[in-house]
Formats: structure tokens, sequence, C-alpha cells
């Protein structure tokens, strides 16, 4: 008994070694990217690569928020937050009615019309990214926030962790809904919503970064620096030709594009969790 004890207790060490291993071997990078982001230029380009935190911090996240290079950081921050919570949202809204739509109504091919709203995961933006541009441009939605989200909240894959879910309430729910005299919108906030709580969360969670990492359509769909994202701030930011790299900025934008995604996986990670491991029933 005494071995199998100690057997487990190594085990656990072991583990807790390895998993702190994989989490400084994942960490050092963003750990030199924020030490880049605390010195001079001059200190980044001669070697060797400063380890400790420099006496630069205020001043280059200053230039950073306020001046940017083609826009400040602060107004591309402001940008993704706006198109990565209206994708994130949308998706959600948009998803968890269509499923609710099919599987509480019957209207004829409701199965066909199910299928063919998963087959567009086939059909990426990137693969119809022509008509799409084409179709925002002549509504007038170049360099707008309706142009950054509508064309991207349609969820195939939401519609079916919803469909999916809702196939496992129990249909005793409905039907006494249906006798207390609730109609089926007021079935669907009072009873479905709730019970969506954590698998809206978790959703939410992927969908923000989904949105906050995209790249390919607000390029295309944004001329004005004004309305830059700051996934394209970075990309912007690194020289062409013969320019020189304001790597200390650079860096302080890195960092700065990292905060928003990680404070809501932080804020959002019991009820991510819970959401991808349980059903509330």
């Amino acid at each position: 008994m005494s071995g199998m004890v100690e057997k487990r207790g190594r085990g656990y060490w072991l583990t807790h070694a390895g998993l702190i291993g994989g989490v400084l071997v994942i960490f050092f990078p963003i750990y030199l990217a924020f030490v880049a982001s605390t010195v001079s230029q001059p200190e980044i380009v001669r070697p060797p690569m400063p380890l400790i935190p420099g006496g630069h911090f205020f001043e280059n996240y200053r230039e950073a928020l306020v001046s940017g290079i083609n826009a400040p950081v602060a107004r591309m921050l402001f940008n993704s937050t706006v198109m990565a919570l209206g994708i994130a949202l949308g998706k959600i809204v948009i998803s968890i009615l269509s499923a609710f739509a099919i599987v509480y109504f019957r209207f004829p091919f409701r199965q066909t019309f199910f299928w063919l709203i998963f087959l567009t995961l086939m059909l990426p933006v990137e693969v119809r990214i022509v008509p799409t541009y084409e179709v925002a441009a002549n509504f007038g939605l170049l360099n707008s926030y309706p142009g950054l989200i509508l064309p991207l909240i349609a969820s195939a894959t939401a519609t079916f962790l919803f469909r999916q879910f809702f196939l496992t309430v129990p249909d005793e729910l409905a039907e006494a809904a249906r006798v207390d005299g609730a109609g089926p919108m007021r079935f669907f906030i009072d009873i479905l919503l709730p019970m969506s709580r954590t698998n809206i969360a978790a959703l939410f969670v992927i969908l923000f970064i989904y949105g906050w990492n995209q790249y390919l359509w607000p390029l295309l769909i944004t001329t004005d620096p004004q309305m830059n994202t700051i996934v394209m701030g970075i990309k912007q930011m690194f020289p062409s030709g013969d320019d020189i790299a304001n790597w200390p900025v650079i860096m302080a934008t890195a960092i700065l594009a990292m905060l928003p995604p990680v404070a809501v996986v932080i804020f959002m990670q019991k009820l991510f969790i819970k959401g991808l491991i349980e059903t509330e029933k």
C-alpha cells in the first residue's frame, strides 16, 4: 500500500513538473516579446538580446497607443474588439435561433435546410471571398463595422452544436411548457436559453478569438487606416524595403494585441470548461 502511495506521489510531481516545463517553454517567447517592448531600439538590435525588462516601458507603450505606425494602436484595438464581439454575438444569436427552429418546428425540408447549412463548412470565407466582397461593396459596407462583421456572422458549426444540445433536452419540458400556455419564444427564453448558458459561454470564447484573429477579410474590406484591426496593424508595422523597424513599438503592439483574448479566456474560464465537458439540464 505504501508503495502505491509512493508511486502515485512521484507521478503527481512528475506530471506537474512536465506541465510547468511546458508552460515555461510556451511562455518564454511571450516574455522575450515583453522584454523587447520595454527597451530602446539600440538595445534590441545590438546582440545579445536583453533578458531583463528595460526602462522604456511607459514610453514605448504610450507611443504605440497614441501614435502607432499607420493608426494609433488604441483605435485598432477598439476596431478589433467591436469586430470580435459583433462576430461572436452574431454567430451565437443566429445559430441558436436556427437550431431552435430546426429542432422544435415542423416545416417542409427542415432536415434538408440543416444539411445545407452544415455543407457551408466546406465554403469558408477564403473560398467565397470575391462574391462576398462584391456584395459588401454593392451595399456600401466598405470601411464600416457592419462590413467587418456581417459577412462572418453565420456559423454552421455553432448551429450544429446547438442542434445537438437541443436534441438532448427532454420532450417533457416542451410538453409542460405547452400545457402551461407558454408559446414557442417563451419556451425558448425561459427554458432553453438558461439551459444553454454554459454552451453559449464556451462558444463565445472560441468565436471571440476567431473574430479577433481575422486578417484576410478586414484587409480587403478596409482601406481607411482608421478602420484597421490590430492584426492588420501588426503586419503593417513590419518594414518594407530599406525602412527600419521600430521593434520596441511593434513588440508593445503585439503584447497589447494579446491582452483582450487572454482576458476573455480568463474571465470565462470556468464557464468555458464547463460548457465543453458537461451539459446543464
